[in-house]
């Protein structure tokens, strides 16, 4: 099943001036994420290990990584099942989902969150509220 591709300017509000990349740019910053916290999946640990250090030592970033790696797709195969499980509570929420918090920390400033820049700046910006998400997310399963 794919979760998310990095083709979301097909959907009409891509601005024209952008590279296609930069459709991906959030689900990059959320794969990021993910590997830093050890919750891609065992097709990526066997057959992505060097690419998944690199991201873990800044030396690749998530959207090169969804673009070399991942094909342009992420799918649920590239989670566990914990980050699988996450990533349905956090992507599908009605309200304080991934995209709405990916909009209110980076994308306030732009005429569209595509304009955010795939920099480590705004990765830091966004990983501690995918991080609050993911404790309030675990909170909840555990009682």
């Amino acid at each position: 099943m794919a979760i998310d591709r990095i083709d979301w300017h097909a959907y009409g509000d891509f601005p024209d001036d952008l590279p296609p990349e930069n459709g991906g740019i959030h689900i990059g910053f959320y794969l990021t994420w993910i590997i830093e916290n050890n919750l891609e999946g065992e097709d990526l640990q066997e057959d992505a290990t060097e690419e998944l250090e690199m991201v873990r030592k800044r030396e690749m970033d998530g959207l090169a990584f969804l673009i070399q790696v991942c094909d342009e797709k992420f799918i649920s195969d590239d989670l566990s099942d914990e980050g699988y499980a996450f990533t349905q509570y956090y992507y599908e929420a009605k309200s304080n989902n991934y995209f709405d918090d990916f909009e209110r920390v980076l994308g306030q400033e732009f005429s569209s969150s595509y304009y955010v820049e795939n920099s480590w700046d705004n990765y830091d910006k966004i990983s501690p509220v995918i991080t609050d998400a993911y404790k309030k997310w675990k909170k909840e399963v555990n009682n």
